[in-house]
């Protein structure tokens, strides 16, 4: 997938339309769905993102949404930021090819919908795949989401060209505010993906595994349930480094995401991505230099050198 172009002027006549006909952008959740949307099963699917004559040199990015209690306002936010997203990426060419796929994470031990994984798009399709996500708000109370079902889904359930034939890794991001589940259930992979698993998988094999192919960040915004708890940031900072970040204003959330994938292609550094976000006239451009800060200070964490299971040594993938 991937095919097209992204046009600012689709999506606004797309958002003018549903405003005359006062349909939501998230018709699907609205309508009072609790399944998953047919094109976001991810029973059985493979998610692609593949080179073409149009976009020779596809980058991936993956942007995977917690919804569930105060955190299934973010996708809302994303959706109407989605054109300073793109125009970031495209035309200050921060990524050239870029192909993004939305999804959404609930947790598997009690709600309806609790993986929803959209397909790699470069055109408005992707405003459609966010508009399909049930925002289903649930959540087990126990400040643990199944962040570690959808890494697994992205680790084995994925075909990025970028990584494939090129040896450089896409873009994760997950957004949320808990921690993960310690393992990939077995039980859990088969009744919603369909895969056989033999055993459970240990939560640092998946994440060590994910890794092979997508540098891979967590994003804490401000104002979701569990936000400035310590426990959270040190969890995924132990699994992650400082590819854990802080959000104080979460709808930052398209800006760090743009700045992320500019610096990481060596498009920009820090000073120039800021410099990008005042001239489009962003509100955000300090919730950004705060949450990418320790990015910036400290180097991206890029390597899965050292990490159990990981290629090592000559076939180390490095994306500098």
């Amino acid at each position: 997938m991937g095919s097209g172009v992204w046009s600012t002027d689709v999506y606004d006549a797309a958002d003018r339309y549903r405003r005359s006909t006062g349909r939501s952008a998230f018709a699907y959740s609205d309508s009072g769905a609790r399944t998953v949307h047919p094109q976001l099963d991810p029973r059985g699917a493979v998610r692609e993102s593949r080179d073409s004559a149009e976009h020779p040199e596809s980058i991936s990015i993956a942007v995977l949404f917690d919804v569930t209690g105060s955190m299934r306002d973010v996708p809302r936010v994303l959706q109407t930021k989605l054109p300073k997203l793109l125009g970031l990426l495209l035309r200050k060419s921060y990524a050239r090819d870029p192909q993004i796929m939305f999804g959404a994470i609930g947790d598997a031990t009690c709600d309806r919908v609790p993986l929803q994984i959209g397909q790699f798009e470069s055109d408005n399709r992707m405003d459609d795949d966010l508009g399909r996500i049930v925002l289903e708000g649930g959540g087990g109370g126990q400040m643990t989401e199944s962040y570690e079902l959808a890494l697994y889904f992205m680790a084995r359930h994925t075909e990025i060209d970028c990584f494939a034939k090129r040896g450089r890794r896409g873009y994760l991001f997950v957004i949320g505010d808990e921690l993960a589940y310690d393992r990939v259930k077995a039980r859990e992979v088969r009744n919603i993906i369909g895969d056989d698993l033999h055993e459970d998988i240990p939560l640092r094999r998946i994440v060590s595994e994910v890794r092979r192919r997508y540098d891979t960040y967590f994003l804490v915004p401000h104002g979701a349930g569990h936000a400035g708890n310590p426990k959270v940031l040190s969890f995924w900072r132990d699994l992650l480094g400082q590819n854990a970040l802080e959000l104080d204003d979460p709808a930052a959330v398209c800006e760090t995401i743009a700045l992320t994938v500019g610096l990481g292609e060596d498009a920009i550094d820090l000073d120039a991505g800021l410099a990008d976000l005042a001239e489009v006239g962003s509100t955000v451009t300090a919730s950004v230099s705060n949450a990418l800060a320790p990015v910036a200070r400290g180097g991206r964490v890029l390597s899965t050198w050292g990490l159990p299971g990981t290629l090592q040594g000559d076939d180390r993938i490095s994306r500098l």
